[in-house]
């Protein structure tokens, strides 16, 4: 037996052993720890195989002293005697039924369909492996900013805790990490970039993706708000648009400019209540393929997302312009904390520091005729 090898972290340690699919050795981690007076110690992964830290493997031990989770030996007799195992695919839809019939639902139900059911529908959590998710994780990471890819791997974790809470299933057996939000990103474009990414919208052919970029731009709505946007919303009579449930606030209104009129009195309607229909009329839940075909038509950043950097645009249009304040910012937004609204402070600063300087310009301009004058 190889000896133990003490780590930093209290009751781990690991043993080397000839590594799984590979040459060479890696560290197997263990834990100790007390239970009803009883030392255990625990097996709990491998270096490689199992994507195992001492950081990690901490983790797991605290969390086993906590009653939080199952020892490997407890989740293989799960897996030998309790039958049938429901896969992730039916998980969803018992779960589904215990949430409400909202626009919270449908859009879970977007994520679900499209990014998750393809990939592990017919697994069932436990045969889950890290190396599937990190996958899985790169695969989104093309397409997805980094607080949609959070999204619907929460999604996937609440539905395997929705099956393990009601004896339905085994749990995913590791942790599932999200990617790193950066919230305070403005994705701000530069008049150049802004001209080519309007040329490309309009030599484009989905009407719906165009018209979704340019109200993005002219009115700052959030991609979700478009995708729920129906005619019912607009009104043309007031100028204002009213937006339900904006990223789980209250109701909101916000006001119809005259290019925004334009462009959705001009765009088609079709049988849907939605302004940009998905399919069969439904909410839409995607359109990212004509949006990176106009993003690469336009030579824009790989990391630019159209519609959420287009809003960021309309931001900071507003904010350098030295015309509108914070506050008023804030209420076009719709931002519930006004510290959302900071990350455009510097662009307001600016401004009312080139307005200070024409200011002083004058002044000086004066102070400098009436020198001359008195010579």
């Amino acid at each position: 037996m190889p000896k133990r090898i003490k780590t930093n972290y209290p009751g781990v340690y690991f043993r080397k052993a000839k590594r799984i699919g590979g040459k060479g050795v890696e560290k197997v981690f263990y834990v100790t720890f007390k239970k009803s007076g009883k030392m255990i110690e625990e097996k709990v992964g491998r270096q490689f195989s199992d994507d195992m830290t001492p950081a990690r493997a901490a983790g797991i031990r605290a969390d086993r002293i906590e009653g939080k989770r199952l020892s490997r030996k407890e989740i293989k007799k799960q897996q030998d005697y309790k039958a049938p195992f429901l896969t992730i695919d039916d998980l969803w839809e018992k779960y589904k039924t215990t949430r409400k019939e909202n626009k919270s639902l449908a859009t879970d139900t977007g994520r679900y369909q499209n990014y998750l059911q393809p990939y592990f529908g017919n697994k069932q959590p436990h045969d889950l492996q890290l190396t599937e998710i990190d996958k899985f994780k790169n695969r989104l990471q093309k397409t997805l900013s980094p607080q949609t890819i959070k999204h619907i791997l929460n999604l996937l974790s609440w539905i395997v805790h929705f099956g393990v809470k009601r004896g339905l299933c085994s749990d995913i057996p590791f942790h599932i990490e999200n990617p790193t939000v950066h919230n305070e990103t403005t994705e701000d474009l530069s008049p150049n970039e802004l001209r080519k990414l309007l040329n490309a919208i309009e030599q484009d052919e989905n009407i719906n993706a165009k018209n979704m970029m340019k109200l993005a731009l002219f009115t700052g709505l959030r991609r979700g708000e478009l995708f729920k946007l129906k005619w019912s919303d607009v009104d043309f009579h007031r100028k204002f648009v009213s937006l339900m449930d904006p990223k789980g606030g209250p109701d909101q209104k916000i006001p119809l400019n005259d290019i925004a009129e334009k462009i959705l009195q001009s765009h088609p309607r079709t049988d849907s209540q939605f302004v940009f229909p998905g399919k069969n009329g439904h909410q839409r839940v995607d359109i990212s393929k004509p949006l990176r075909r106009i993003k690469k038509r336009a030579g824009l950043p790989k990391d630019f997302r159209p519609l959420h950097g287009l809003r960021h645009t309309f931001a900071s249009n507003l904010a350098s312009s030295g015309e509108v304040d914070l506050y008023m910012l804030q209420k076009l937004l719709t931002h519930k904390d006004p510290r959302m609204t900071q990350r455009y402070a510097h662009l307001r600063d600016e401004a009312l520091k080139k307005a200070s300087s024409v200011a002083a310009r004058i002044v000086q301009g004066i102070t400098e005729e009436k020198g001359h004058d008195e010579k």
